[in-house]
Protein backbone atom coordinates (compact mmCIF):
# COMPACT_ATOMS: atom_id res chain seq x y z
CA UNK A 1 0.00 0.00 0.00
CA UNK A 2 1.35 3.41 -0.96
CA UNK A 3 2.02 5.83 1.86
CA UNK A 4 -0.43 8.76 1.57
CA UNK A 5 2.32 11.18 2.49
CA UNK A 6 4.47 10.05 -0.41
CA UNK A 7 4.12 12.59 -3.21
CA UNK A 8 6.30 10.80 -5.73
CA UNK A 9 6.48 7.11 -6.52
CA UNK A 10 9.25 6.21 -8.94
CA UNK A 11 7.42 3.10 -10.14
CA UNK A 12 4.47 5.25 -11.25
CA UNK A 13 5.26 8.94 -10.83
CA UNK A 14 1.89 10.18 -12.03
CA UNK A 15 -0.14 8.33 -9.38
CA UNK A 16 1.64 10.07 -6.50
CA UNK A 17 1.27 13.44 -8.16
CA UNK A 18 -2.43 12.96 -8.90
CA UNK A 19 -2.93 12.03 -5.24
CA UNK A 20 -1.94 15.60 -4.33
CA UNK A 21 -4.95 17.15 -6.10
CA UNK A 22 -7.12 14.12 -6.81
CA UNK A 23 -9.88 12.53 -4.80
CA UNK A 24 -13.51 13.30 -4.31
CA UNK A 25 -13.31 16.86 -2.96
CA UNK A 26 -9.92 18.40 -3.80
CA UNK A 27 -10.75 19.21 -7.44
CA UNK A 28 -13.89 21.10 -6.38
CA UNK A 29 -12.07 22.88 -3.57
CA UNK A 30 -9.33 23.97 -5.96
CA UNK A 31 -11.86 24.99 -8.60
CA UNK A 32 -13.63 27.40 -6.24
CA UNK A 33 -10.47 28.75 -4.60
CA UNK A 34 -8.94 29.35 -8.03
CA UNK A 35 -11.88 31.61 -8.93
CA UNK A 36 -11.20 33.69 -5.83
CA UNK A 37 -9.84 33.21 -2.31
CA UNK A 38 -12.46 31.64 -0.05
CA UNK A 39 -13.38 31.34 3.58
CA UNK A 40 -14.13 27.94 5.06
CA UNK A 41 -17.89 28.50 5.31
CA UNK A 42 -18.02 29.75 1.72
CA UNK A 43 -16.56 26.42 0.63
CA UNK A 44 -19.09 24.57 2.79
CA UNK A 45 -21.92 26.40 1.02
CA UNK A 46 -20.42 25.85 -2.43
CA UNK A 47 -19.77 22.14 -1.78
CA UNK A 48 -22.75 21.17 0.41
CA UNK A 49 -22.16 17.40 0.29
CA UNK A 50 -18.70 17.59 1.90
CA UNK A 51 -18.65 17.18 5.68
CA UNK A 52 -16.94 19.76 7.86
CA UNK A 53 -14.39 17.17 8.96
CA UNK A 54 -13.55 16.11 5.40
CA UNK A 55 -13.30 19.69 4.15
CA UNK A 56 -10.94 20.52 7.00
CA UNK A 57 -8.82 17.45 6.22
CA UNK A 58 -8.65 18.19 2.50
CA UNK A 59 -7.74 21.85 3.09
CA UNK A 60 -4.98 20.81 5.49
CA UNK A 61 -3.57 18.32 2.98
CA UNK A 62 -3.58 20.92 0.21
CA UNK A 63 -1.93 23.41 2.53
CA UNK A 64 0.65 20.83 3.66
CA UNK A 65 1.52 20.06 0.03
CA UNK A 66 2.01 23.76 -0.67
CA UNK A 67 -0.96 24.03 -3.05
CA UNK A 68 -2.97 26.41 -0.86
CA UNK A 69 -2.13 29.34 1.37
CA UNK A 70 -4.02 29.84 4.62
CA UNK A 71 -4.18 33.34 6.02
CA UNK A 72 -5.61 33.90 9.47
CA UNK A 73 -6.82 37.35 10.49
CA UNK A 74 -6.85 38.15 14.19
CA UNK A 75 -10.39 39.43 14.36
CA UNK A 76 -13.48 38.59 16.30
CA UNK A 77 -14.92 36.39 14.99
CA UNK A 78 -11.75 34.78 13.63
CA UNK A 79 -11.36 34.96 9.86
CA UNK A 80 -9.37 32.51 7.74
CA UNK A 81 -8.98 32.79 3.98
CA UNK A 82 -7.65 30.09 1.66
CA UNK A 83 -5.99 31.05 -1.60
CA UNK A 84 -3.92 29.39 -4.29
CA UNK A 85 -0.18 29.42 -3.65
CA UNK A 86 2.25 29.99 -6.50
CA UNK A 87 2.71 26.22 -6.65
CA UNK A 88 -1.07 25.78 -6.76
CA UNK A 89 -1.37 28.36 -9.52
CA UNK A 90 1.10 26.33 -11.57
CA UNK A 91 -1.56 23.57 -11.72
CA UNK A 92 -4.08 25.83 -13.49
CA UNK A 93 -2.81 25.10 -17.04
CA UNK A 94 -3.03 21.38 -16.25
CA UNK A 95 -6.61 21.76 -15.01
CA UNK A 96 -7.45 23.81 -18.11
CA UNK A 97 -6.11 21.01 -20.33
CA UNK A 98 -8.13 18.44 -18.37
CA UNK A 99 -11.23 20.56 -18.86
CA UNK A 100 -10.59 20.77 -22.61
CA UNK A 101 -9.95 17.03 -22.79
CA UNK A 102 -13.14 16.35 -20.83
CA UNK A 103 -15.25 18.62 -23.02
CA UNK A 104 -13.86 16.99 -26.12
CA UNK A 105 -14.20 13.39 -24.93
CA UNK A 106 -17.02 13.17 -22.39
CA UNK A 107 -19.63 12.14 -24.96
CA UNK A 108 -17.31 9.34 -26.13
CA UNK A 109 -16.86 8.19 -22.54
CA UNK A 110 -20.62 8.23 -21.93
CA UNK A 111 -21.20 6.21 -25.12
CA UNK A 112 -18.57 3.72 -24.06
CA UNK A 113 -20.14 3.39 -20.62
CA UNK A 114 -23.55 2.85 -22.15
CA UNK A 115 -22.21 0.16 -24.52
CA UNK A 116 -20.44 -1.53 -21.61
CA UNK A 117 -23.50 -1.39 -19.32
CA UNK A 118 -25.79 -2.76 -22.06
CA UNK A 119 -23.69 -5.90 -22.63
Amino acid sequence: MQNQNQAYDESCPISGIINIFGGKWKPEILYYINIEPRRFNELRRLIPKVSQRMLTQQLRELQRDGILNRKQFMEIPPKVIYSMSELGKSLIPIFNQLEIWGSKNMSKIQQSRQRYDNR
